[in-house]
């Protein structure tokens, strides 16, 4: 069964903008993740890149681009869709691993399921 776990304000998002950072129990571990709003949309992805399994930012919480219209690795420059976390360009393997978010009454959520548990 899904829990809605409290993330932020609404307003803390900003189209294209910088992510707020979370963490999340993910095979076992404690592992970042990262919410960011995409025109109007909030969607939220561990902070794992699909090529090497490392953080992506490239600085605190700075995810897209200069175009602001992608989600760059800093690393390995690997390009994701903001909406789905699907690859477009570079190395990578697939894609961001989502995580489920809601939006409403100004707050957002992320939720909890099989793969992702509250952090220990």
């Amino acid at each position: 069964m899904t829990q809605p776990v409290f993330l932020c304000q609404a307003h803390a998002l900003v189209d294209s903008s910088l992510a707020v950072p979370f963490e999340v129990r993910y095979l076992d571990r404690n592992q970042a993740a990262f919410a960011v709003r995409y025109q109007g949309r909030v969607y939220a992805y561990l902070n794992r890149c699909s090529h090497v399994p490392m953080e992506m930012d490239y600085q605190p919480n700075q995810f897209f681009d200069m175009s602001g219209h992608w989600l760059m690795c800093a690393t390995h420059g690997a390009t994701y869709a903001p909406q789905t976390g699907q690859c477009s360009l570079g190395p990578c393997r697939g894609g961001l691993i989502k995580i489920e978010v809601s939006e409403a009454d100004g707050l957002v959520h992320w939720h909890t399921s099989d793969k992702f548990q509250l952090p220990i």
